[in-house]
């Protein structure tokens, strides 16, 4: 969240950056936390002075009685402020628990380089990497290929689980494993520490990560439990040094978040949306490093460069955006996303995500670290490595043949045990 201190010594500041957004609802929201905050300010101030006479009082009705005098009146005023400061001090704290929650609804501050844009459509284009494959034939949808090959079924996982589930099976399962393998090498050379995080978090910690509306649109909770299903492990191992103050030679913290991911978002919008585009299940490898505010900006454009250094070595054609200020999230302060080529659909698909969230989501947790003068917030960042699922759409499509094979790509085949193709197999 902001710090509200910025809010109540900048507040036109505040306002101006929010407005950059271009959602009506958050200076609503900021225009109503500034107003709750200083009526609580003068009632805190109030309340103040009440303990403040209220110790006056004391002093003074002892010195009566110790001269003996009639201290009735001052007794009786002694009584009544009690009174006053408990009125006072229920007031403060509604106003201290609306505060708190408006504070969660405001946005993060965007950074001053993030374009300005209404939605994804104006998101600024940065590079675009790699060579557009051609095709002499018309490319099979990456859903159907996976069941030919004997790599997905569909049906069955419907049959058991509903939309948007499905079986890997095969060679496909191995491809998978192989991305995760080859994914966490990588990271594992650049110091990135693996972590498999619990699947399951309290709401708690995770309102302090994540956008208080996901509960609701996105993940998914347990019945008569406060657990919620994780929709990525940036959100575990985010929350992981709650309430913590790390020290500042321990920085950065670099780890490699191994995970399933949850989330009731499902392909609605057309064929090449369904399969294994958006799923409610699937695997990925995220990247999420807590470091100091004067380190976040080169530690945002090294964990860009990781995703990208993964698809050049895959092959995989992609393009770097960054997001304007009508897509970004309220988490995020900066935020790339990388889109890998469909050739398909003759366009790039989000696949990866990369945010910096400065000390948005630490002020929540109250992660600090220390330099042994003083304690500072740190901030925290997060990029997927690779999320398999996508990935593998895009591998179906890019390495498809005309037989209907799917070529390994080269650095994947040590880890498929030198399988260099994947054949089409009977339907069991």
């Amino acid at each position: 969240m902001i710090d509200i201190k910025l809010i109540r010594e900048n507040p036109s500041q505040v306002r101006k950056n929010l407005e950059r957004r271009q959602v009506k609802e958050y200076l609503e929201l900021f225009d109503k936390l500034v107003k709750i905050d200083k009526e609580m300010l003068v009632l805190l101030k109030e309340t103040e002075e009440l303990r403040y006479k209220r110790n006056q009082v004391t002093i003074e009705i002892q010195k009566i009685i110790s001269e003996k005098k009639d201290a009735s009146k001052k007794l009786k005023e002694a009584k009544e402020i009690p009174v006053k400061i408990k009125e006072k001090e229920q007031k403060l704290n509604a106003l201290k628990k609306e505060c708190k929650a408006l504070l969660y609804k405001i946005p993060n501050l965007l950074d001053k380089s993030v374009p300005f844009g209404k939605d994804e459509t104006e998101n600024k284009e940065i590079r675009k990497e790699g060579k557009i494959p051609l095709f002499s034939f018309e490319l099979k949808h990456h859903g159907k290929l996976a069941v030919e090959l004997g790599g997905a079924d569909f049906e069955r996982a419907v049959k058991i689980s509903g939309n948007g589930f499905y079986f890997l099976k095969g060679d496909l399962a191995l491809l998978e494993c192989a991305l995760k393998k080859f994914a966490v090498e990588i990271l594992t050379k650049k110091g990135f520490v693996p972590v498999y995080p619990p699947m399951l978090m309290r709401r708690k910690p995770y309102s302090c990560v994540t956008d208080l509306n996901d509960f609701e649109n996105v993940m998914y909770k347990i019945e008569n439990e406060d657990l919620y299903l994780i929709a990525t492990s940036e959100h575990p191992l985010v929350s992981m040094h709650m309430d913590e103050t790390l020290e500042e030679k321990e920085l950065p913290l670099r780890y490699a978040g191994c995970s399933v991911c949850f989330r009731k978002e499902i392909g609605k919008h057309g064929l090449d949306e369904r399969g294994l585009f958006r799923v409610h299940q699937f695997d990925k490898i995220e990247q999420v490093v807590f470091c100091k505010p004067e380190d976040s900006e080169k530690q945002h454009e090294e964990l860009l460069m990781n995703s990208e250094d993964l698809l050049k070595l895959l092959e995989i054609p992609y393009r770097v955006v960054s997001v304007c200020t009508g897509d970004i999230g309220i988490v995020a302060s900066k935020k790339y996303d990388v889109e890998g080529y469909s050739p398909r659909e003759k366009k790039y698909i989000e696949i990866m995500s990369c945010s910096n969230c400065a000390d948005y989501q630490a002020r929540r947790l109250k992660i600090k670290y220390s330099n042994g003068k003083e304690k500072r917030l740190v901030h925290t960042l997060n990029n997927t490595m690779v999320a398999t699922a996508r990935t593998l759409r895009l591998i179906l499509e890019n390495f498809q043949t005309k037989e209907g094979t799917v070529k390994v790509p080269k650095v994947l085949q040590p880890y498929m045990n030198g399988l260099k193709e994947i054949k089409p197999k009977k339907k069991v």
